[in-house]
């Protein structure tokens, strides 16, 4: 096709994802079910992995899309669990076409008493898990041909904060571990990218915005002067999760309102 062939070829449909199907680790709460829904509305069945018990919401809201989901339930942070969730996808599916590596835990505590064993398991979970089941999945996507992997790190990917050295540690380590899956898997037709949320409201983090001072004190330093909602990353992973980012690897695609470039 010659260059004004390929830009009257494109349409809409590059950002469809009918036919594909996502594994979408931690998706029936928070950020995780966002993700989910939105690959749902743009036409991917489902396979989610969790740890914690409900699961109604996000099957309902998917189910209303008229697309399938099913669910497993474990701790990713076993190795025999990786392993699983990606023989039971194959089982159910018959492929993994995109992958959001998005669970994960946090501990809070003061630097010089934060426990190891709590360093290690966020670590473990944030970022070690990532690279594993990463690298489960990655020749089921060669030998289809291709496929999308999206790591979620955080807007303590690129600074530290106080109290939470694990969870700082392991989302810059999600950086990392995205440019090496770029460099490794780009040749295969296999696009890894990183969304790098700023302050979301969710029930997670809802004892942090619901203190009056700390939110003042966050939403100065958005430019958008809010913080953000579960909507406002949906479509950055439909956009990632689709043909309309074939030319996108090892990107880390801030999503915070403008957080990160106000002092």
């Amino acid at each position: 096709m010659t260059s004004l062939e390929k830009i009257a070829a494109f349409s809409m449909d590059y950002f469809s994802l009918k036919g594909k199907v996502a594994i979408v680790t931690g998706a029936n709460q928070g950020l995780g079910m966002g993700y989910a829904v939105a690959f749902a509305k743009a036409g991917a069945d489902l396979f989610i992995p969790h740890y914690t018990e409900n699961v109604e919401d996000v099957r309902r809201l998917i189910e209303a899309e008229g697309r399938r989901v099913h669910f497993i339930r474990g701790d990713l942070t076993e190795r025999a669990m990786i392993r699983k969730v990606v023989d039971e996808c194959m089982r159910v599916y018959g492929r993994i076409d995109i992958l959001v590596n998005n669970a994960g835990t946090n501990h809070f505590a003061p630097f010089f008493e934060f426990p190891d064993e709590e360093y290690d398991r966020v670590v473990e979970l944030n970022m070690k898990t990532v690279y594993f089941l990463s690298h489960a999945v990655a020749p089921i996507m060669r030998d289809q041909g291709g496929g999308k992997i999206i790591n979620i790190g955080s807007a303590l990917s690129y600074t530290a904060d106080r109290k939470c050295p694990a969870y700082v540690t392991a989302k810059h380590g999600v950086i990392g571990i995205t440019r090496v899956l770029a460099n490794e898997l780009g040749q295969y037709n296999i696009q890894c990218n990183a969304i790098c949320p700023g302050f979301i409201k969710t029930d997670v983090n809802r004892a942090v915005s619901d203190d009056p001072e700390f939110y003042q004190h966050i939403t100065n330093r958005i430019a958008a002067g809010r913080w953000g909602d579960l909507d406002d990353l949906m479509g950055t992973a439909v956009f990632l999760a689709s043909k309309a980012s074939d030319y996108l690897n090892g990107a880390d695609i801030k999503v915070d309102g403008g957080f990160s470039c106000v002092l």
